[in-house]
């Protein structure tokens, strides 16, 4: 019997194949398409139009209102307005208007499950693969061919295994786990292949954490970044209302044990809470190579970094204290559910007593929407990227990190290991 990566098995299935080899090209049947109001109706509905067709299947269509949103000017209103209008004149089933981040929301409402093969109008798609299915970003043209026919073609990856062993340490994330392969492989370092994350410090992170690190892989340059489903990921659809999920039979959602892949193996329980310099996720180091680097303002937000679990993070660092004069902290929770639970357990009074302003449950600043980071500063933030002038500002210089240190530095106003703070 052949024996087949994660990935394989993913489009082998989709391509209605036993098996398949790192280089032939698939017709795949797409389960999910995913697109969001920048990238999917403004760009979709004239190009269907002059095609003179429809949609391949609407129930298989998720579109997300979240990154002109809310509206604050003419151009954003046209925008919101065009994908409000064609999703009501399709008849779309699956619309979430202005409720959170898509590669948040579209799992949260159980779309993405174990086997899939999903696309999504957006670089950050591969966070799907989380889930065990094999999801990732395409451009407006794909994207078309994809909602009138239900297929696009896919070239079979090599697999890249990053392998974790131990345990990460308190204080340290998913987020630091994903800048230290970007600091060490660089932009290009998945090489288009499919990233398979594994080992124990994999296999102990939630969902939510799990999400961040397939969300990142892009920024590795992956095609694809992929997690085997467990009883978490099981866990994590049944909590979602997924009918079945708790019985639904994953084993053969895994990579053969001799099966070919390219592994790199990291140590959890050396690594330090990591920060990007501006202007790459590329120039990472550890939190210690940045001594007395001050900060101006701290942003907590994007799907990288404002989830449930990253808002109970930077509670943890910020409860009982007050950010330090001359800093701004702005807090744009992933989702309004989570935004809600965060509510219900007291991470949002905690983090507004800490000085927080709290912003809408959307895209913002990640995205260069919303006009939240002033020029000339010094920015952290939890978002995914920090290239010049990508969250808005074009003279603001950006560093990333998780929430836990974007925390700590907001308390210190300068960049400082979230380890001290928690001890």
């Amino acid at each position: 019997m052949t024996t087949q990566t994660l990935a394989q098995k993913l489009l082998a299935a989709a391509s209605g194949r036993s098996s398949v080899q790192a280089g032939e090209i698939l017709t795949c049947k797409v389960d999910l398409a995913m697109f969001h109001d920048s990238s999917g109706p403004r760009r979709l509905k004239p190009m269907l139009e002059a095609l003179g067709t429809g949609l391949w299947d609407r129930d298989k269509v998720v579109l997300v209102m979240d990154h002109y949103v809310p509206e604050s000017g003419e151009e954003s209103r046209r925008i919101v307005r065009i994908a409000r209008e064609w999703a009501r004149e399709q008849a779309l089933p699956h619309v979430y208007d202005s409720i959170g981040i898509c590669h948040v929301v579209v799992p949260e409402h159980g779309h993405i499950r174990p086997g899939m093969f999903c696309v999504g109008g957006d670089s950050h798609s591969p966070t799907g693969g989380a889930f065990g299915a094999y999801m990732f970003g395409v451009g407006s043209t794909e994207m078309l061919g994809v909602v009138a026919s239900g297929e696009i073609w896919v070239q079979v990856p090599r697999t890249i295994a990053m392998q974790w062993n131990g345990r990460l340490q308190a204080g340290v994330t998913a987020k630091d786990m994903a800048l230290a392969m970007i600091g060490r492989f660089g932009m290009n370092g998945g090489r288009y292949q499919a990233v398979e994350f594994c080992g124990e410090a994999v296999r102990a992170l939630s969902m939510q954490e799990r999400m961040t690190l397939s969300n990142m892989s892009a920024e590795l340059g992956s095609q694809a970044g992929l997690i085997a489903p467990d009883a978490v990921t099981l866990d994590y659809l049944h909590a979602a209302g997924v009918p079945g999920a708790r019985g639904m039979d994953i084993s053969h959602w895994r990579t053969d044990e001799d099966a070919e892949v390219e592994r790199h193996e990291f140590d959890a329980a050396a690594l330090a809470p990591q920060v990007a310099a501006p202007h790459s996720p590329a120039n990472a180091a550890p939190v210690g190579d940045y001594p007395f680097t001050p900060i101006q303002a701290a942003y907590i937000g994007a799907c990288t970094g404002a989830k449930l679990e990253d808002l109970r993070a930077a509670a943890e660092v910020l409860r009982g204290r007050r950010i330090a004069a001359g800093v701004t902290l702005m807090v744009a929770p992933a989702s309004a559910f989570d935004q809600r639970r965060a509510q219900e357990e007291g991470i949002m009074d905690a983090l507004a007593a800490a000085g927080a302003q709290v912003l809408p449950t959307s895209c913002g600043a990640c995205s260069g929407y919303g006009g939240s980071i002033p020029e000339g500063v010094n920015v952290i933030s939890t978002t995914a990227r920090n290239f010049k002038g990508r969250m808005g500002a074009q003279t603001a210089r950006v560093f990333l990190a998780s929430p836990y240190s974007v925390a700590a530095a907001a308390l210190t106003a300068r960049i400082t290991d979230p380890r001290e703070v928690l001890a």
